[in-house]
C-alpha cells in the first residue's frame, strides 16, 4: 500500500484549496487501504481445497487410512487458511467484479458520510479510491452532473487508476484534481468565496 503521508496529504489539500478558488464545487478526496478486509475469502478457499484432499490422496491406495486422512484434511484448512489472509493473496482470490462492487458501494457511503449532498448548490464532488481494489471513482451531486455529462470523468478516472496501479497514488491526486479544475472552472464557475466542506485528504482505517 502506499497510503500518503503527512507532506503528501498536505499537497493533496493545497491542490483541492487551489481548485476551490475558481469553482462554486466543493470538492472531497476519500482514499481508503482496501474497500473490505474479505474475511470470509481465506476460509471459503481454504474449506474448499481441504474437501478435495481426501479424494486426490485417495489416489494412492493404502496410502494413508481414514485418521490420517482427517488430519491432513485438517491441516490443509489450517494452513491455507492462514496464509490466504495475507493481503496480497486475498486480494486476489477475490473476484475482480466484487471487488469493485465492494468499492463501489463504500464510495457511495462516503459521498453521503461526507455531507457532499447537503452542499448549498449540488456542488458537492467526491473523488474515492481504494488502493488494494485500484478502484478510483468521482461521484458529483446534481449541481454538477446537470451541468457536466458522466461520460466526462471516465478519462481522468482512467488515468488515475493507472497511477495506483504503478504506486503513484499522490501524483495521481494532484493530477485527478486538477483535471477536474479544469471542467469544473468552465462549467461551475465561481459565484461567492465559501468553503462548505474541508479541504483535506480523508484517509479510511
Amino acid at each position: 500500500m502506499t497510503l500518503l503521508n503527512e507532506s503528501a496529504q498536505r499537497q493533496v489539500a493545497d491542490a483541492i484549496a487551489r481548485v476551490e478558488l475558481t469553482t462554486d464545487a466543493e470538492l472531497v478526496t476519500v482514499l481508503a487501504p482496501c474497500a473490505d478486509d474479505y474475511t470470509y475469502i481465506p476460509l471459503l478457499w481454504a474449506g474448499l481445497i481441504a474437501l478435495l484432499v481426501p479424494g486426490l490422496v485417495n489416489y494412492y491406495p493404502g496410502w494413508l487410512d481414514a485418521h490420517w486422512l482427517l488430519v491432513v484434511q485438517w491441516l490443509t484448512f489450517i494452513i491455507l487458511g492462514l496464509l490466504f489472509r495475507l493481503p496480497g493473496i486475498t486480494t486476489r482470490l477475490v473476484p475482480r467484479h466484487v471487488r469493485h462492487w465492494r468499492a463501489a458501494n463504500l464510495a457511495r457511503r462516503q459521498f453521503l458520510e461526507r455531507d457532499l449532498h447537503h452542499t448549498e448548490h449540488g456542488t458537492g464532488v467526491l473523488i474515492f479510491v481504494s488502493e488494494a481494489e485500484r478502484y478510483v471513482e468521482i461521484l458529483v451531486d446534481h449541481g454538477i452532473s446537470s451541468r457536466i455529462a458522466n461520460d466526462t470523468w471516465a478519462l481522468i478516472v482512467a488515468d488515475f487508476t493507472r497511477a495506483v496501479g504503478q504506486g503513484k497514488t499522490l501524483e495521481g491526486f494532484l493530477k485527478c484534481i486538477a483535471d477536474c479544475g479544469e471542467h469544473l472552472h468552465h462549467h461551475v464557475p465561481l459565484t461567492r468565496v465559501r468553503n462548505e466542506l474541508p479541504d483535506r485528504l480523508i484517509i479510511l482505517p
